[in-house]
């Protein structure tokens, strides 16, 4: 594409998400890192895992995103009785016709939130997780294509781990971004409780079309990257996996290191960010500021880093600093 079209298409796509957040604001009150979080995997083609402790608004979010988004949206909450033909469907016999017909299950919907998804057993995540990887599912002898888009966004609570399904490490890898979700600012919360103490629901406007989130998306892939950045972003993710201690001494605080999937995802998001801001090309610190969602729940700590009680944030702060700069 052309670089004027691009700068052009650039600016448009941008004003359209400005409108978009200024929508969701009109009900969100502050956690701007989650709605941009949750844009910027929409945007970027991924998936969201969503942690906080109950009553920061993470369902509410996502519920005022799928009334901004002119789709279709399911809810899901996982519980451990769950099976997974709860989640995707199943074939049911037709006596009338002697037949199995499929049911499909929530599953299929452009939006899906699975609530709290560490509270079911390891198969029902499976099935919700094989549905991300694949935007498709069997049921029976045949496969069904998911619609565009397919957006799925999981929530968990980090303060309770009785009766849990701790997600493994090769299923977190499937989400694009690990968004943490922290308490809102006095300012903030006093501002809920004037709003949310006084006003009723308030009615969303459709703003973004499956349409245009596809165009958005094809925007977000014509801007520019250069080669030095895209060299920076490997070399980022590589120094996750370093063991040489002299050279690199926070290697000692991680067991196992970013995949080639955190790359890709690191160049998407950097491109996203870029298209927040309104360039048509990517800087440095567009990759810092999406590394910390990437990286958190790719990085396997080790026990030093347990015992010196550093968190994934800790640590990947280490990774930047350490990192040159182009």
């Amino acid at each position: 594409m052309d670089k004027t079209l691009v700068e052009k298409a650039v600016a448009e796509a941008s004003g359209h998400l400005s409108r978009i957040r200024e929508e969701i604001g009109k009900r969100i009150i502050g956690q701007t890192g989650l709605i941009d979080g949750i844009l910027m995997a929409l945007i970027a083609g991924g998936h969201v895992l969503i942690e906080g402790v109950p009553g920061l608004a993470k369902t509410l979010a996502v519920k005022t995103l799928a009334e901004v988004l002119d789709a279709s949206y399911r809810r899901i909450q996982f519980t451990p009785d769950l099976l997974p033909a709860d989640l995707i469907g199943t074939m049911v016999y037709r006596q009338q016709t002697g037949e199995f017909v499929p049911r499909k299950g929530p599953v299929f919907a452009n939006l899906v939130l699975g609530d709290e998804i560490n509270r079911a057993p390891a198969k029902v995540q499976s099935a919700l997780l094989e549905a991300m990887a694949e935007r498709q599912v069997t049921l029976g002898e045949r496969t069904y294509k998911l619609d565009f888009p397919f957006f799925v966004l999981a929530t968990q609570n980090p303060i309770e781990h009785e009766g849990t399904y701790p997600l493994p490490e090769a299923q977190l890898d499937r989400f694009l971004l690990k968004l943490k979700v922290e308490y809102p600012k006095p300012e903030e919360e006093l501002a809920i409780l004037r709003r949310m103490g006084v006003e009723q629901d308030r009615q969303m406007k459709k703003i973004l079309s499956p349409a245009l989130l596809a165009e958005v998306q094809k925007t977000a892939a014509a801007i520019q990257v250069d080669e030095r950045i895209e060299e920076y972003i490997v070399t980022l993710v590589i120094a996750t996996r370093e063991t040489d201690a002299d050279r690199y001494p926070y290697c000692r605080f991680i067991e196992y290191g970013a995949s080639p999937r955190a790359t890709i995802y690191l160049y998407r998001c950097a491109k996203v960010k870029a298209l927040y801001e309104g360039r048509a090309y990517v800087i440095p610190e567009d990759v810092k500021a999406v590394a910390y969602d990437v990286l958190r729940h790719r990085l396997v700590l080790s026990y030093e880093a347990e015992s010196e009680e550093l968190t994934a944030e800790d640590v990947i702060q280490k990774v930047l600093d350490v990192v040159h700069v182009p």
